[in-house]
């Protein structure tokens, strides 16, 4: 399969969610992930501002993990955002995968969101 046409796939299933989580008018918790790093944003009702976010660049996060693209990175940054999200008064979210298959490192993220307190 052509490595482009699998990005487009992603990023068509991506908007087919973001349709259907903006009709709920939930906030969004959005996951990026790349072979070396994993990112996590909380967004507004409208989508504008970003309410918290935690990554596996932020070095307080990952000071004790040898490798940042593993599930217990993940973890690691589904905790963070999930107590930065309850520090802004959120508690419920939507949760956006980005097209991304629910398993291993997304998994682990949204798992960790859970046991913090956020509804997902």
């Amino acid at each position: 399969m052509n490595t482009n046409s699998k990005r487009l796939s992603r990023l068509r299933r991506a908007k087919k969610t973001r349709i259907l989580i903006s009709n709920a008018e939930k906030y969004r918790l959005t996951v990026h992930k790349t072979p070396m790093h994993i990112y996590a944003q909380v967004f507004s009702l409208d989508g504008r501002c970003v309410l918290a976010s935690a990554s596996t660049l932020e070095k307080e996060l990952t000071r004790d993990l040898k490798h940042t693209g593993n599930k217990d990175a993940a973890s690691l940054v589904g905790a963070a955002v999930a107590q930065r999200a309850m520090a802004a008064g959120i508690t419920c979210v939507a949760f956006d995968r980005s097209g991304f298959k629910f398993h291993g490192r997304i998994k682990a993220l949204a798992d960790a969101a859970r046991e913090n307190g956020l509804l997902i």
